[in-house]
């Protein structure tokens, strides 16, 4: 699932919660009705501005919004949640325990480059 379509998830359920048309919101947010119904099916990335926008038009917070999208994006992964800046601990060094084991990087071969052809006398 990509980030845009838990947010037009989000929107969508928000909208639905409220008992509110995609025209009424959109007339409120200032935005096109067609826009509007791309962005609730994930098929447009809406800027910020736009989402803040549909949010104070819905009367929720653009928070709540991202917070219930964070949710429906994590209960669709297969991951154990862990904060962002501890997953480098969980990588590891192939090999690193075995002193036999091939180099990291890749070994280049002798660059092997044509003799010049010499020409006789004439």
């Amino acid at each position: 699932m990509l980030m845009r379509e838990a947010i037009g998830g989000s929107l969508r359920r928000a909208r639905t919660a409220r008992r509110r048309t995609l025209r009424e919101v959109s007339r409120r947010a200032r935005v096109s009705l067609g826009y509007l119904s791309e962005v609730e099916r994930g098929r447009k990335e809406p800027s910020s501005e736009l989402l803040a926008a549909i949010c104070e038009a819905l009367d929720i917070t653009l928070s709540d919004l991202l917070g219930d999208a964070a949710e429906t994006l994590a209960a669709t992964l297969d991951v154990v949640r862990r904060p962002v800046g501890l997953r480098h601990t969980d990588l590891r060094i192939a090999g690193a325990d075995d002193p036999t084991a091939m180099p990291l990087g890749p070994v280049a071969a002798p660059v092997t480059r044509p003799q010049p052809v010499a020409r006789a006398a004439a």
